[in-house]
């Protein structure tokens, strides 16, 4: 779909960023985004073992399993810490453990893909509250087996985007040993500029994917992408920050055996908070500056307001 541009105002400007950050904070506000990301966070919890185990299997039919490995925890220790990540490391070993017949292996693998999906349904129906997006009831199962669908789909996605991310920070690895014998420094301050600028990427993708498809509207591309790319800084941002205190703070501490659990639920809170702060802002956008948002066949909006 095409943005299709109506007369409601004039083209961005840089100029409108303080009110559109204004306006975007007041209705991200109205719409509880504390009990939202708090829902998402514990389905996120639950779908840990099921989406570990996927996308560890998609990336071992492409990479070493033990480059995977160290790739992946090394991410979640330098933003969880190392109590959180033994915890993801231990919860992983589990939920890949072999089964002992063929009728418990089948019922495992539908357990994971019903349980790594569960994170993103949910993703879905709290998108779509932002957007004051309500699904037609008489499409109830259909729709909830396409979402279900659908939401496997982004389990996948994750492990592609990881993929295609290990390959270039490999590639990245071989030219800064090439030319750091040559201009260290260089080497290093573009192997770190590199890094920043794929992570950026890669997450800016998985935002607008995210809001092109799982919520239950027709929206273009333009708005997505403006949208993803806003969600992207800030959750960047975030995940520093949230880095620094849970290294130096240690606030998993205080609930003994608990913490890792703990941090994990914040680390997902949080992310959630930036993640539909930035649904809020595809929105307010969209709307200021015109663009169609046209519910799905199976969707209507709640709120006059947002036909465009």
């Amino acid at each position: 779909m095409t943005a299709v541009k109506t007369s409601k105002e004039s083209r961005f400007k840089f100029r409108h960023i303080p009110s559109l950050i204004k306006e975007t904070a007041i209705n991200w506000t109205k719409d509880d985004p504390w009990r939202m990301s708090a829902v998402v966070a514990y389905f996120a919890l639950l779908s840990l073992p099921g989406l570990l185990v996927i996308v560890f299997t998609i990336l071992n039919f492409f990479w070493k399993g033990e480059i995977v490995e160290g790739e992946i925890y090394g991410q979640i220790e330098s933003a969880l810490g190392s109590s959180a990540a033994e915890t993801i490391e231990s919860v992983f070993v589990t939920a890949s453990e072999n089964q002992t017949s063929w009728f418990s292996a089948i019922i495992s693998i539908g357990a994971l893909v019903f349980g790594a999906t569960g994170v993103f349904f949910h993703l879905q129906i709290s998108i779509n509250r932002v957007w004051n997006l309500q699904s037609d009831p008489k499409n109830g199962f259909v729709k909830y087996l396409i979402d279900r669908s659908k939401s496997f789909g982004f389990v996948l996605i994750i492990g592609f985007l990881l993929l295609i991310s290990f390959v270039v920070s490999a590639l990245l690895n071989s030219l800064e040993g090439y030319f750091s014998k040559w201009l260290p420094d260089v080497a290093f301050h573009s192997l770190l500029i590199g890094e920043i600028v794929i992570s950026l990427g890669v997450v800016t993708v998985l935002f607008a994917l995210m809001f092109k498809y799982l919520p239950d509207v027709l929206i273009g591309w333009r708005s997505v992408w403006v949208g993803a790319l806003i969600t992207a800084i800030l959750f960047s941002l975030g995940k520093e920050l949230l880095s620094f205190y849970f290294g130096f703070l240690s606030p998993g501490d205080v609930y003994g055996a608990a913490g890792s659990v703990i941090i994990i639920l914040l680390w997902v809170t949080y992310s959630s908070l930036i993640l539909f702060f930035g649904a809020e802002f595809t929105k307010v956008y969209t709307q200021r500056y015109g663009y169609k948002m046209i519910p799905k066949s199976h969707a209507v909006f709640t709120d006059q307001e947002d036909k465009l």
